[in-house]
């Protein structure tokens, strides 16, 4: 997938400018697609001279006019060709696992370090789980009574994708963590 791709489901869910593309990636879309302010600008700057988006100027009192991106006929095109085309699964590089396998030719005082970075690890998926949750309950208080339409209910299988990740990982670390303290027994 490309930065591209992401930016016309995210138009096409509901148009904006770039800063407010930057802010979606942020809060949502970076769950699973990440980018940067500037990766943002560069690629919609490509994108309008291409035809895949329209941008429009909109007036805001007090502050500088802003553009206004939605997706042209030739992005929505170039979007349904890639819906469309076969997936094929990502290759996992995982650093810390790595390091887990690399453990056994370290001495007590590695792999207490190592303890260590996998407590700091697990911290930040617990928090990314805790924004993932807190969203859901903000985003998505209808999930449960069929309220949803289908971009909600969409939205909303992304997102419970997300959370079933972060509890397999803080899972696995819980379970590497075991391990790690067993050995030093």
């Amino acid at each position: 997938m490309a930065l591209e791709h992401a930016i016309l489901v995210s138009l096409l869910e509901r148009p904006g400018s770039g800063y407010e593309l930057a802010r979606r990636f942020e809060r949502s879309i970076g769950r699973f697609w990440t980018a940067t302010h500037q990766q943002i600008y560069r690629v919609l700057k490509r994108m309008e001279a291409d035809g895949w988006v329209t941008a429009e100027a909109v007036d805001q009192d007090g502050r500088p006019d802003k553009r206004s991106y939605s997706v042209a006929i030739e992005g929505r095109t170039v979007l349904t060709t890639w819906l469309r085309a076969p997936v094929q699964p990502e290759a996992v590089r995982h650093e810390l696992a790595v390091k887990i396998r690399g453990a056994a030719f370290d001495d007590a005082d590695g792999r207490a370090a190592l303890v260590t970075e996998v407590e700091r690890y697990r911290l930040t998926h617990e928090a990314t789980l805790g924004r993932y949750l807190a969203g859901e309950r903000r985003d998505f208080p209808g999930a449960g009574t069929g309220a949803l339409d289908t971009q909600q209910r969409l939205q909303h299988a992304v997102l419970r994708g997300g959370i079933a990740y972060e509890r397999m990982v803080l899972d696995w670390l819980d379970d590497v963590l075991d391990t790690l303290r067993g050995l030093e027994s």
